[in-house]
């Protein structure tokens, strides 16, 4: 009751005194802070029961009266007395005895608003960031501690000032040898001694980094430490907010700081701890669809209703909170020091991808299997950080470089059985599996294509090694035994409207025609091509032209769309324009077209006998692999006149052999034609369901083998359209 009269006695008199000098005013606020601890025996009531939070209120007040008076970054006398007289340090020890009660909280706030509001460099002051970086140590010490949000805004304004001034870290990386600070003998005595500790007379000083101090693993970093400690406070916002100081701190470009970071804090098992906690909490068996269709999550913008999210379905409340925490990994791992991000992402790898995910994709039960695959292709989706997404490849499909052989498929157990999975018996498992490859090639990292393809490739050993002496004497471009595509009555002109291009089409498009299918730079004339895609499709089995809307057209838009989106994806990779001289590619080496394209070309090859959404999703994979900008890979998937080597096999040659097996059954089906035109307006919605049709696998499949030719020619088109406009 006597400390409330005293204050309001005080104001009173503050009120009709005159204004004085901002020094002298400022110079009377800290001395009645002080006076208070001088004068004051009863240090049992509360900090807002004193005048302390209006005198420390009013100091910050001159200070920022100060500078704005100021010219920019010259120092008044009133932060020249601040500094000289050591008053932050002085703070520190009041708010760490909590002397009055709340003082602390007073003691942060005071520091936040120093630091946010005072725009001239205060850190480098050796009285500035000592005492900063004391008070860092007592943040974080108590989970749900009363002070937690004062804590965490003065760690993040910390935060903001090293993103600002990022040499200023390394005064924030402590030398581990320093001894620890030698404790008060009491907590009011300990705080009278110090406020009452003789001026040293020492002047304000700057404090340089010194480089030699950092350059060893014995440093701590404890603006890091006390932001960890905050992550698992129980409130959610101070949670975020330590996240976010945290994400500032990995992207300072300081290598000491990054080294630090990753070696002498708890990051990295924070990260994946907490990875590997959320992924467990997750139900053994979840809805494929529900995994992928949850909406986008940020970290940190999850919120939630768990009545809503139960009625849902199960576990979605779970599955939000792995990936919104999958995406902090991510971003983090974004935002980080090179260095820093390669150490953060191989944690990833070793304790969350290896010892969790690993197992659950290895697994035998069906349910485990489709659960865990679906889970790894929403990873696949998220992830866009470069290192998170390197080692994420590397645990997929390994290290290996050199091409593989049949004997070396099983090397990688993971890869091996991934692979495997694209042509399981439950077709669930191989349509979600073949998703997640088309999934996993579209990421912006080679090693992907690499490894599944490319490395088959690179020798071009899929051609037929015969001197070019000893080849026989070309027809038309072609060997004389080769069957000419557009010369056999199966692929005759009697070619429905769509089929084909009109000739005004190439003129603007083709070179000028040569007496061979290969012009001499080894690209086989596009009309040629795309011509032979087209046909390849008896007029029989063809139902397009009889449904309005499922041209060509379509599809060469389509395809230019998605050629330039890949095309701005692998620019940055060293794909040169032309195949590799026949003359340095090593043929001798027998070709094996890869674990992965076997498993794609056989599943083609059933495409009359397997079930729709099988062949969308086999087509699906094969047409993103055409759509790739490389000279090996474009020669092998679409161009239909290469002379393959004896036992190799293409894309072409692969749907050759199913139009011949298609050939052979049409005739045994009667009302052919009829029903694939039923069939075809049935899956566009055109036609209600209504009874069942015979060979209804058979007729689905020719209809997905007619598309996906279609497909192909405008890939083909349009690479080539792509090439000639880029000639100089």
């Amino acid at each position: 009751m006597f400390s409330k009269f005293t204050s309001i006695l005080q104001h009173a008199v503050e009120a009709l005194a005159p204004s004085l000098p901002l020094q002298e005013d400022f110079v009377y606020h800290w001395k009645a802070i002080t006076h208070y601890y001088i004068e004051t025996s009863d240090d049992k009531a509360p900090v807002t029961d004193t005048n302390i939070p209006s005198h420390l209120e009013q100091m910050l007040d001159i200070l920022t009266q100060e500078e704005g008076e100021r010219e920019s970054g010259e120092t008044g006398p009133c932060m020249e007395y601040l500094l000289h007289h050591k008053i932050l340090e002085t703070l520190y020890t009041l708010g760490k005895a909590d002397c009055p009660l709340g003082m602390k909280q007073q003691v942060l706030t005071f520091y936040t608003k120093l630091l946010a509001h005072i725009r001239q460099p205060l850190l480098p002051h050796i009285n500035v960031h000592r005492p900063v970086q004391k008070l860092i140590r007592l943040c974080g010490e108590v989970l749900a501690a009363p002070t937690e949000n004062e804590e965490i805004q003065f760690l993040c304004i910390v935060c903001a000032k090293l993103k600002q001034d990022p040499y200023l870290v390394s005064f924030f990386l402590e030398n581990k040898s320093k001894r620890p600070e030698t404790k008060s003998p009491g907590r009011a005595e300990g705080v009278k001694e110090n406020v009452l500790a003789p001026d040293t007379g020492q002047p304000p000083a700057e404090e340089q980094p010194d480089p030699t101090s950092n350059s060893n693993n014995s440093n701590n970093y404890n603006l890091v430490t006390s932001l960890l400690n905050l992550t698992k406070s129980p409130d959610g916002r101070i949670v975020v907010k330590a996240c976010e100081g945290l994400m500032l701190l990995v992207s300072l470009p300081e290598p000491a700081a990054a080294k630090c970071l990753t070696e002498n804090t708890e990051l990295c098992e924070l990260l994946t701890n907490r990875l590997v906690s959320f992924y467990k909490a997750l139900p053994q068996s979840m809805d494929p669809l529900d995994i992928e269709t949850v909406e986008s999550v940020n970290w940190g913008l999850d919120v939630y209703n768990l009545k809503e999210d139960a009625a849902v379905f199960t576990g979605k409340r779970a599955l939000i909170s792995f990936l919104s925490w999958l995406d902090y990994c991510d971003q983090l791992i974004k935002e980080a020091h090179k260095s820093a991000a390669a150490v953060m992402a191989k944690a990833v790898r070793e304790r969350f991808f290896v010892p969790v995910m690993e197992p659950q994709l290895m697994q035998t039960s069906e349910v485990g299997i489709l659960t865990s695959t679906a889970l790894l292709n929403r990873i696949i989706r998220q992830v866009t950080s470069q290192a998170l997404l390197q080692e994420m490849v590397y645990f997929l499909l390994g290290e290996e470089r050199e091409p593989e052989t049949s004997a070396t498929v099983t090397q990688n157990p993971l890869r091996h059985r991934l692979i495997e999975h694209c042509d399981h018996l439950s077709d669930e498992i191989s349509i979600m599996t073949l998703r997640l490859f088309e999934q996993l090639i579209q990421k912006p990292n080679q090693h992907i294509l690499h490894s599944l393809v490319l490395r088959n490739l690179e020798e071009r050993n899929y051609l037929e090694n015969k001197p070019q002496e000893e080849r026989e004497p070309l027809e038309n471009g072609q060997p004389h035994d080769a069957v000419d595509l557009e010369e056999d009555p199966l692929f005759g002109d009697d070619l429905s409207p769509n089929s084909r291009l009109s000739g005004s089409d190439w003129l603007s498009s083709s070179p000028p025609q040569s007496p061979d299918h290969s012009k001499s730079d080894g690209k086989t004339e596009v009309h040629k091509i795309v011509n032979s895609f087209l046909c390849l499709v008896p007029d029989e089995a063809k139902s397009s032209y009889h449904v309005e809307g499922t041209g060509y057209d379509t599809y060469l838009r389509d395809a230019h769309r998605q050629f330039r989106d890949y095309c701005g994806v692998c620019h940055r990779w060293d794909w040169r324009g032309n195949p590799k001289p026949f003359e340095k590619c090593n043929l001798e080496i027998p070709f094996f077209e890869g674990h992965f394209l076997k498993v794609l070309f056989d599943r083609m090859g059933r495409i009359l006998d397997q079930p729709y959404d099988v062949n969308l999703q086999v087509t699906a994979v094969l047409s993103k692999l055409s759509l790739l900008p490389h000279p090996h890979l474009h020669e092998y998937l679409l161009d239909p006149y290469i002379s393959l080597a004896p036992g190799c096999r293409s894309l072409f040659s692969v749907i050759v052999r199913v139009v011949g097996d298609l050939m052979l059954r049409i005739h045994r089906i009667p009302d052919f034609t009829p029903k694939l035109l039923l069939v075809r307006k049935r899956l566009l919605g055109l036609e209600p369901e209504g009874i069942n049709v015979d060979h209804m696998t058979l007729l689905e499949g020719v209809i997905v083998l007619e598309e996906f030719c279609k497909e192909l020619a405008a890939i083909a088109f349009v690479k080539y359209h792509a090439a000639a406009s880029s000639l100089p």
